[in-house]
């Protein structure tokens, strides 16, 4: 059977997924603000939607792509956890998520994914940071260790 990992966009948007269908992760619960989404997470649990916490070797390789990609600064612990209980499940799931970071690190990783309401990532990307007073190219961090400007996020290549 067919599985799709939740992310917290599945439940603010709604979907029409079985919820015996939907595995998904303890803290996209934090992330539901509204109360109609709180409401829909709810109403998921208690027809069949499992909540489960990922392992932590697949939240390493998670980890260790998002660094390589850049994306490590975008993806939150929620992030983290939705793309590491994706993985755990590749094969027999589809990712369902709007976070773009969230897509090119699953593009990545060669996971299946779809969007809830945005457009789906034409092209997996690495990241760099560039400073926006001296134009040199670093990393990462928010300031300029040179000039002590803000550091802008810039595409760096496609993959």
């Amino acid at each position: 059977m067919e599985y799709y990992i939740a992310d917290s966009a599945v439940f603010i948007m709604g979907s029409g997924i079985e919820p015996y269908r939907i595995i998904t992760i303890p803290s996209v619960v934090n992330e539901l603000k509204s109360s109609e989404a709180a409401m829909r997470f709810d109403l998921a649990r208690e027809s069949g939607a499992r909540v489960e916490m990922p392992e932590d070797s697949f939240r390493e390789k998670i980890l260790q792509v998002a660094n390589e990609t850049k994306d490590c600064e975008e993806l939150s612990s929620t992030d983290i956890d939705i793309l590491a209980k994706a993985l755990e499940y590749k094969g027999n799931s589809v990712l369902l998520t709007d976070d773009y970071a969230v897509q090119n690190v699953a593009k990545v990783l060669g996971l299946e994914v779809k969007p809830v309401a945005q457009k789906r990532i034409k092209d997996v990307l690495v990241w760099q940071k560039q400073c926006t007073g001296c134009r040199r190219k670093f990393d990462s961090g928010d300031v300029c260790p040179v000039c002590g400007s803000p550091l802008k996020k810039r595409r760096k290549r496609k993959i």
